[in-house]
């Protein structure tokens, strides 16, 4: 169980991920990879429906599925509409929500939205599926399980992995419901294993310790040969989480962020995560991101912005791509405004009465309470059409809108909105 192969991959899938930098660790990497090159290998990864849809937090994993199909495997999504129940406790500090029925499966339906742009599903041998645990998962007998499945599982052993020890470490609380979810999990793969044929279960490396207990699992029940594989957990080059922003989780579906947020998060890469992003959320030949990651001063934003091109155009589609950069383009090249910039509508005689900036720049979300507008004031970061505005209790009015009849409010340099007369 080695982190990094110590060998060049044979198989087209492992070799691509070994040179765009997502491998981590692997029950068997030489096993793994003769299976690979013998002929289309089925493989998963797990999601819980925690949320309705995914951030960019999972899009490694979503990568490495897609790669997975387009070097000839079968990928499968499955969804945790079972363990969602529970919640993964891994490297968690407190409990996870318990969600209904009906919300889970509402949250899967916004994230089946995310994997339709990325893979090809339907019938074929090597086309996509997407299942849910709970069809298995929920016609368990408790007695009957632990007898079959729970006899083979150290509660010893299970107390040594890193998710679990830290949480124990730090004297919070874990509750048997939690500790639960690593049985199941496991479970999930010789499910897989015995339906799909599955033999490769896929994952974060924070997902090491239950992708282990699966692999055995099926080797102890059903003397199966089963493979895990964990990508890097990612971190930009500053230290910070990846996806995580003061603004929250940087969201896949447009329904939780418009596509030019989106653009922007990508846009906004700093200089030394511009190859690996590259590398890791993009198809562009490695040969080109050597040339982009190599340029040098202000060269560097070309490589950014086409970085936040590709990706917007895998996540939400060319046309919303596109209209994401020349939006970007004309706010920041041009100082226009431009459509896809959030709009807040305000009646015509509300402006002519004078509205306080500090009300506007929370009510169009560039701050999130009155403090930190008044903060935001303070410090100089906050704009009026272009120009600074130092006055905590500044109004604006009718005599603010420009030639193109809105207000251009800022944040920064980097986050932009319109206020707009509501017609009547």
């Amino acid at each position: 169980m080695n982190a990094e192969p110590s060998f060049t991959p044979r198989s087209d899938f492992l070799r691509i991920l070994s040179e765009r930098g997502f491998l981590h660790q692997c029950t068997h990497w030489e096993a793994l990879d003769d299976a690979l090159g013998q002929g289309p290998v089925t493989a998963y990864i797990g999601f819980d429906a925690t949320a309705d849809s995914l951030h960019v937090g999972h899009l490694l994993s979503i990568m490495a599925l897609r790669w997975l199909q387009k070097t000839g495997h079968r990928p499968i999504v499955l969804m945790g509409g079972g363990t969602t129940r529970i919640g993964d406790p891994s490297f968690r500090d407190s409990t996870r929500p318990l969600l209904d029925d009906a919300q889970i499966a509402a949250n899967i339906a916004g994230i089946r939205r995310v994997f339709d742009r990325f893979l090809r599903f339907g019938e074929g041998p090597r086309d996509a599926v997407m299942v849910n645990n709970a069809d298995w998962l929920d016609g368990l007998g408790y007695i009957p399980f632990l007898r079959d499945f729970g006899r083979h599982f150290s509660v010893n052993r299970m107390l040594t992995f890193d998710s679990v020890r830290q949480r124990l470490d730090r004297e919070q609380p874990l509750t048997f419901l939690e500790f639960n979810y690593m049985l199941l999990q496991a479970y999930d793969f010789v499910e897989l294993s015995r339906r799909f044929g599955c033999r490769l279960q896929m994952g974060g490396s924070d997902q090491w310790g239950n992708i282990v207990n699966g692999v055995e699992l099926g080797r102890r029940v059903d003397e199966r040969d089963l493979f895990g594989l964990t990508t890097s957990l990612l971190t930009t080059a500053s230290g910070a989480k990846m996806g995580k922003t003061a603004g929250g989780a940087v969201w896949l579906n447009r329904e939780r962020l418009a596509a030019y947020d989106f653009w922007q998060f990508w846009r906004n890469t700093e200089d030394a995560d511009v190859g690996r992003f590259l590398r890791l959320f993009t198809e562009l030949p490695l040969d080109e991101i050597a040339r982009l990651e190599a340029l040098g001063g202000s060269e560097i934003n070309e490589a950014k912005k086409l970085l936040a091109t590709e990706v917007t155009t895998l996540v939400h589609g060319p046309d919303a791509a596109q209209e994401a950069a020349e939006t970007a383009r004309r706010t920041f090249e041009e100082g226009s405004g431009g459509e896809a910039l959030p709009r807040l509508l305000l009646p015509k005689d509300r402006l002519a009465e004078g509205t306080k900036l500090v009300d506007l720049l929370v009510a169009s979300g560039l701050a999130a309470s009155k403090g930190e507008a008044r903060r935001l004031i303070a410090g100089g970061g906050a704009r009026v059409n272009g120009a600074v505005v130092s006055e905590d209790e500044a109004t604006l009015s009718l005599q603010d809108l420009g030639e193109d009849g809105v207000i251009k409010l800022s944040a920064g340099r980097k986050r932009h909105a319109l206020v707009c007369v509501q017609e009547d």
